[in-house]
């Protein structure tokens, strides 16, 4: 009985980011809000989390890493808009993000944008190979050279 709870109470207070994984939130106005709150970027995975072998790539070799996942939690607010082919998703959760990617202009996996809590695009890069090391210091380069006014690439 006490581990049901246990289950109960993660799941009410995990929100969106238990079936996530590793601190990635599906709900992009909880995103915004928190990025808001924190005052630091959004960063958004744009995947297809069981099919696109650069986005699974990615996710084991830089998101799923502790390097990234402490970086992260005090630099970034993640979110995941995730279209996946064999994984159910919610209906909600499908128009919300192929209405992002259409905002966004996403034509391929993985696209990663960099978004201030406003949602405008600071940056916007895809899988780069080195670790999560590399990828951190890639992603610090890509936002502060947006934030400088320097212009972004996709490398």
């Amino acid at each position: 009985m006490n581990k049901h709870i246990a289950i109960l109470t993660l799941i009410l207070l995990g929100g969106s980011r238990l079936f996530a994984g590793y601190g990635w939130l599906m709900d992009f106005e909880e995103a915004r809000a928190e990025a808001e709150a924190r005052n630091v970027p959004i960063l958004i995975n744009f995947t297809g989390s069981d099919w696109c072998a650069p986005c699974i790539r990615l996710d084991n070799k830089v998101f799923s890493k502790e390097e990234f996942q402490n970086y992260s939690a005090s630099n970034l607010v993640l979110f995941k808009a995730d279209f996946p082919r064999n994984k159910p998703q919610s209906d909600t959760v499908k128009q919300q993000n192929r209405k992002l990617a259409e905002k966004y202009g996403i034509i391929g996996f993985p696209t990663i944008l960099i978004l201030s809590a406003e949602g405008d695009e600071l940056g916007r890069t895809g899988y780069r190979a080195g670790g999560p090391e590399i990828y951190i210091e890639h992603l610090e380069k890509l936002t502060a050279g947006a934030l400088d006014g320097v212009s972004v690439f996709y490398p």
